[in-house]
């Protein structure tokens, strides 16, 4: 087993609790859940609605992988937490899948949950895989 290599990524989002953005190690990177908080400026507020926050969230995770030299053609699963999933599964997966080629989405997990941090209505993680 190789080293467990804890990584800040210098133009990722500044993490709102302690955590390390990408944990990597024998090939396999996890890139911790990510909010729709702005990478260059922490002091404003997330983006109002799931549209402008799942891609915010999308571009924060993007940054992260592209921090390792990845991007998201390595991601293997995913994991997504709404706190609202009636009102916002359907639009979430409609732009989600708009970041993947169609024959090469991730295996993945969807669950609601009461609240996030920051406010925010959705958070996703990852586990990549470098070739």
């Amino acid at each position: 087993m190789s080293e467990i290599q804890f990584l800040m990524i210098p133009n990722a989002p500044k993490p709102v609790a302690p955590y390390s953005h990408v944990v990597e190690v024998d090939g396999w990177a996890f890139i911790t859940g990510q909010l729709a908080t702005d990478p260059n400026d922490d002091s404003l507020p997330i983006p109002v609605g799931i549209e402008a926050q799942t891609h915010k969230v999308m571009d924060n995770l993007t940054r992260a992988l592209r921090g390792i030299g990845l991007g998201l053609d390595r991601v293997v699963s995913v994991r997504i937490f709404l706190t609202n999933f009636e009102r916002d599964y359907a639009v979430m997966n409609r732009i989600y899948e708009g970041y993947f080629a169609k024959n090469r989405l991730p295996a993945r997990t969807t669950v609601g949950v009461t609240a996030l941090a920051r406010g925010g209505i959705v958070e996703i993680d990852m586990i990549a895989r470098r070739p």
